[in-house]
């Protein structure tokens, strides 16, 4: 083990699966250029002096054709990684990944493979502005033939990308961008995957779980830390991949604690925790001792100033007064 940032994991798996299969190529705007060539945050660095200029493509600015030739790419034999930049150019990317990508595998018998990996820089916190901002992964949970992942560790993010290269379905892939450079952690130097659909134990806890996606990870973190001085132990849940989702790892938790409390970055309504809440009323409802609580963004466009983007985003306050909220049924 060795410590390294978020986006040297990132880096790093890119570089592991490009030696290990040559038909992975990587393609994306301005890619090679800026942080030493290694596009806007620094994820594709060396690559275009380690595997050429047929392997690491600088695209015209146009999310839409990007996406498409993804598609065609992996429909003949390639696995591309498409880099989408900011996670907010989805909408412009939608149709050719929600209409072709998707639903390609139905369209024709079943007798192609789709291996795309979409990476997709997500999310707040940097004040980056209310259209570089935002956080798009619950709408793609509801494309069938998609796979959506959301890593919240350095460890995390370089197995679940190289599990996602190997796998022969189109995966959206949101990195989180104030992990970046921000966070590090222990990553090892060894060959190692993390397996899609399976969560994951960020902290052990008896009287509550926190379900938590992404960066929103770190601070669920926090508040458990913060309710451990107040004689509440807090368990802290991972799920990792949104798409599929690991079902019986909070399932499991719920069961133990009796509590549930999910937190998310994008709003409240229409957010991936009414899945979350959803699950437990179908499936857990016996082991629930009080309401399933959510907290997420403001409903509002996100602010570009830090101290207004501060409010705009689940604090650590607000999750410990979701979980009080639970403990006093």
């Amino acid at each position: 083990m060795r410590e390294v940032t978020y986006i040297e994991a990132v880096n790093e798996a890119i570089v592991e699966e490009m030696d290990r299969d040559e038909r992975v190529f990587i393609i994306g705007e301005d890619i090679t250029v800026g942080y030493g060539g290694g596009g806007v945050f620094g994820a594709t660095r060396g690559l275009l002096d380690r595997f050429g200029a047929e392997r690491v493509i600088d695209s015209p600015l146009s999310e839409s054709a990007l996406a498409g030739c993804g598609v065609g790419a992996a429909l003949v034999g390639y696995r591309p990684i498409v880099e989408l930049m900011f996670g907010d150019f989805l909408t412009i990317a939608a149709d050719q990944i929600v209409n072709c990508a998707a639903k390609m595998r139905w369209v024709l018998d079943d007798e192609v493979d789709v291996p795309i990996v979409y990476r997709i820089a997500s999310g707040a916190g940097v004040a980056a502005g209310l259209h570089h901002s935002q956080s798009f992964e619950s709408w793609f949970t509801n494309v069938p033939g998609l796979k959506v992942v959301c890593p919240s560790t350095p460890y995390d993010a370089k197995g679940l990308l190289k599990s996602s290269v190997r796998d022969n379905d189109p995966v959206l892939f949101f990195e989180h961008k104030l992990l970046y450079k921000r966070l590090k952690g222990d990553v090892d130097e060894s060959e190692y995957t993390v397996p899609l659909g399976r969560g994951d134990i960020k902290r052990e806890g008896g009287d509550v779980t926190i379900v938590a996606l992404g960066a929103m990870v770190h601070k669920a973190l926090e508040a458990a830390d913060a309710l451990r001085k107040e004689g509440v132990s807090a368990e802290v849940v991972d799920p990792r991949t949104l798409l599929p989702l690991d079902e019986d790892i909070i399932l499991s938790s719920v069961k133990k604690t009796g509590r549930a409390v999910v937190v998310h970055e994008f709003p409240v309504h229409g957010g991936f925790g009414g899945e979350i809440a959803a699950l437990l009323a179908d499936r857990g409802i016996e082991y629930l001792d009080g309401p399933v609580k959510r907290v997420g963004g403001r409903f509002c466009p996100i602010p570009s100033s830090f101290e207004m983007e501060e409010y705009y985003l689940p604090s650590v306050e607000r999750i410990v007064d979701a979980v009080k909220e639970t403990l006093v049924w």
